[in-house]
């Protein structure tokens, strides 16, 4: 037995032993959960349900609604009176939540990944716990505040480092520093907001969320991986790779939905982007560029192969036309401009010359990367600068209302 014990903590383990340290965790949490389940449901028909002040405050989202996490604030509540009735300080478990999510940040790093997954999802239970349990014993103070608020940030970045550097040989470097990035961003907008009286709750992914999504692909890909290449002393953890994939994406999403809806409730007019096909509208600014690129296309194609022009000539005339064609639909269609038509030919020519700087330097800069595909390279510099510069410029520098006229006075 001191043998066994001593392989689990080397992760000297078969794959059957690996596939039994992923699950049994999950086994104990499953075993209370789905009993708490059933016993939630017949509460929820008799009694009704259960209602967590601070789980309403903080609303749903798409990944999480709203009775999901009644359900586990009702689930916990059991801990929470075990924890409450032993005394101990809320700063404790605080602590215990940040050294729990080292522990979890190490043995991934280590390529113990079933560990560190299990270790970051009990660290996220532990943050759970000890606000509840101040309030509860009456001990909240705004130093506790304070130090649980740094503390997650210490946490959430323990794990992601770990996997940054499991992953440090691998495109997924990029995609955890993204999402370490991410998770750094959203609760940072929000205090944001809330220091300007503004509470900014809005999001796809919440830090409830990042923990249970992320701690369970991690924990779980041993499992896939001693089925899949039993003998890899090194696997690439895939089920670990789609949660860190799926974190980067949401969590920037997340912040960049919490920034400009900030921003738009603070009377920042350039960041109000309009995603329907309405007058002002991104939605429609992008269809102008979708038909100005297939026009500057097709007319490449047509004077390359049926008018004999060399491609370079053919390129720059397909430029000129396609943009023509876009400036015409954005000032008809799009905006609805009747400014003089003059100074919004200079501003646009402005616009697109500086976009094709920016797009070409661009992708010169990301193809420093010697992995990535340069038609990758070109879609994602072109999609940061239409949302960066092209589209806020078109719509507040170029195509702007026309000046109303002072009346004369008489």
């Amino acid at each position: 037995m001191p043998e066994e014990i001593l392989n689990w903590m080397l992760g000297r383990l078969s794959s059957t032993g690996r596939i039994i340290s992923a699950l049994w965790p999950m086994l104990l949490l499953a075993g209370y959960f789905v009993i708490g389940l059933l016993v939630y449901v017949i509460r929820w028909k008799v009694v009704g349900p259960y209602r967590d002040e601070e789980i309403e405050s903080r609303g749903s989202t798409v990944l999480a609604g709203m009775w999901f996490r009644q359900w586990f604030a009702w689930m916990i509540r059991p801990i929470l009176r075990f924890v409450s009735w032993t005394g101990i300080p809320a700063n404790a478990i605080t602590t215990l939540s940040l050294l729990l999510a080292i522990g979890a940040g190490v043995s991934v790093a280590a390529g113990r990944f079933s560990l560190g997954g299990w270790l970051y999802i009990f660290a996220g239970i532990c943050d759970f716990l000890d606000g509840r349990i101040a309030r509860t014993t009456g001990t909240a103070t705004p130093t506790g505040s304070a130090l649980d608020s740094i503390l997650d940030r210490y946490s959430d970045s323990a794990i992601l480092v770990g996997l940054a550097w499991y992953y440090r040989d691998s495109w997924v470097l990029f995609a955890t520093l993204l999402a370490l990035v991410g998770s750094l961003l959203v609760p940072y907008v929000r205090a944001k907001g809330e220091s300007l009286g503004i509470p900014v709750t809005i999001g796809v992914m919440q830090r409830v969320e990042r923990i249970a999504y992320l701690g369970i692909t991690v924990a779980l890909s041993p499992i896939l991986e001693a089925l899949l290449v039993p003998n890899d002393p090194h696997p690439p953890h895939r089920l670990a790779m789609a949660g860190i994939v799926m974190l980067a994406f949401s969590t920037q999403l997340t912040a960049l939905q919490r920034f400009f809806y900030l921003l738009g409730e603070l009377g920042g007019k350039p960041f109000r982007m309009r995603a329907s096909l309405g007058r002002n509208g991104i939605g429609r600014n992008a269809v102008a560029s979708v038909i100005a690129t297939g026009i500057d296309f097709a007319s490449v194609v047509l004077m390359v192969q049926h008018a004999g022009l060399v491609p370079w000539l053919a390129t720059a005339l397909g430029c000129l036309l396609g943009g023509a064609v876009n400036f015409v639909i954005n000032r008809i269609w799009t905006f609805g401009s009747d400014a003089q038509i003059g100074p919004q030919i200079w501003r646009y020519a402005f616009v697109s010359l500086t976009s094709m700087a920016l797009n070409a330097g661009g992708v010169a800069v990301l193809l420093l990367l010697p992995a990535l595909d340069y038609r990758l390279s070109w879609w994602l510099v072109r999609i940061a600068v239409f949302f960066a510069w092209n589209y806020p410029l078109h719509r507040d520098y170029v195509f702007i209302p026309a000046e109303p006229e002072s009346p004369v006075s008489v």
